[in-house]
């Protein structure tokens, strides 16, 4: 997977470029904002990692200008500024997500593998994780080329703890996006989710689903 990366600032690109390049991305660097308008536009790249504050033309303009060229890579903008009319304007100038600096690049590479998640899924309708297969179009799930037959309850949770692999959802959260504010019980969640484990890792190395201590719950590979 190609990752394009514009950042100025030489430290904070090469601290980056090294994380993703640990995780098997292969990263091209370009420090202007005039160079990735051009650069953007090769379908090549996976994923765009786009900071604001840009030399020639800022990161907005960049983000803008792909959109209308009718580019759909996937785009991360990075800035240092962090106020609610900043992320209004990346978002509806067609970013997808947005990361304030400083950040720890744990939650960088969690951004990341969410956007290309999200981005596989809107082409395949196909979730991946390990050997975790989960076809979100026919609501069917496989581990190791194995069916898994689930409830709907049990699936609705599965998929909401893979659309968010790596970040860690509450009950509440759990609660709220599985049961719909239904009136529900905390305890619920934690049955559901001791189910799915019998169902999903039990019997299978490595286990996906992780229990944060007095948190929620997170899927994540190793």
């Amino acid at each position: 997977m190609r990752i394009l990366l514009v950042e100025d600032d030489l430290v904070i690109a090469e601290q980056i470029a090294r994380t993703l390049e640990r995780e098997r991305f292969r990263v091209d660097v370009v420090r202007d904002g005039l160079e990735a308008a051009g650069k953007g536009l090769d379908p090549a790249y996976g994923l765009i990692v786009l900071d604001v504050m840009l030399p020639g033309r800022d990161g907005w303009a960049v983000c803008e200008s792909l959109r209308q060229a009718r580019v759909s890579t996937p785009i991360l903008m990075l800035t240092a500024r962090d106020s609610v009319e900043d992320r209004v304007r990346g978002l509806e100038g067609g970013a997808d997500d947005y990361l304030a600096k400083p950040f720890d690049v744990r939650e960088l590479l969690a951004r990341i593998r969410a956007l290309l998640r999200r981005d596989q899924v809107h082409k395949t309708g196909v979730l991946r994780i390990e050997d975790l297969e989960i076809d979100t179009n026919a609501r069917t799930v496989k581990r190791a080329d194995r069916i898994v037959k689930l409830t709907r309850r049990e699936y609705d949770l599965l998929e909401a703890l893979a659309r968010n692999e790596g970040r860690t959802l509450t009950r509440e959260a759990i609660l709220e996006r599985v049961w719909h504010n239904e009136e529900s019980l905390l305890n619920t969640v934690n049955f559901h989710v001791a189910s799915l484990r019998k169902k999903v890792d039990a019997g299978f190395e490595p286990k996906l689903i992780q229990t944060v201590h007095g948190v929620g719950y997170v899927m994540r590979a190793p």
